[in-house]
């Protein structure tokens, strides 16, 4: 099926926010064949593509790696644990405010996975394919 190039409004429709972030996901984990080639590979030496903490101490690639699994995992299948809805009469405002944000953060975290699949590709010798 031939996909028709994006216009600015569809980059930023949440669906396609999260199809890309699934999709990069996707692709990191059919990249890396042995996650536990990125444990104690630390997280300092790519902060530029690295730039979120999840943690409070550093952590390591590996533990983004099953972060951004796990979030894939939510998207795809639901939150396990549903929180208490706000109690707010403007739910249009608090609708828009936490689609941006949603939106922002699947940006982040497509970006993370793509620097985490080019992370382990370096860690493994292939760094200059498919960059």
């Amino acid at each position: 099926m031939m996909q028709l190039p994006e216009t600015p409004t569809q980059k930023n429709n949440l669906f396609n926010a999260m199809n890309r972030f699934i999709g990069a996901v996707n692709n990191m984990d059919q990249t890396i064949m042995v996650p536990s080639l990125l444990r104690d590979v630390p997280l300092d030496e790519d902060k530029a593509s690295l730039p979120l903490r999840s943690y409070e101490d550093e952590g390591d690639v590996y533990s983004y790696y099953q972060l951004l699994k796990s979030i894939r995992r939510d998207i795809e299948w639901g939150v396990r644990c549903a929180e208490e809805y706000e109690e707010d009469e403007d739910l249009e405002k608090q609708f828009q405010y936490h689609l941006t944000g949603l939106q922002g953060v699947l940006s982040k975290l497509t970006q993370q996975a793509n620097c985490v699949t080019k992370r382990y590709k370096q860690e493994i010798g292939i760094g200059g394919w498919g960059q």
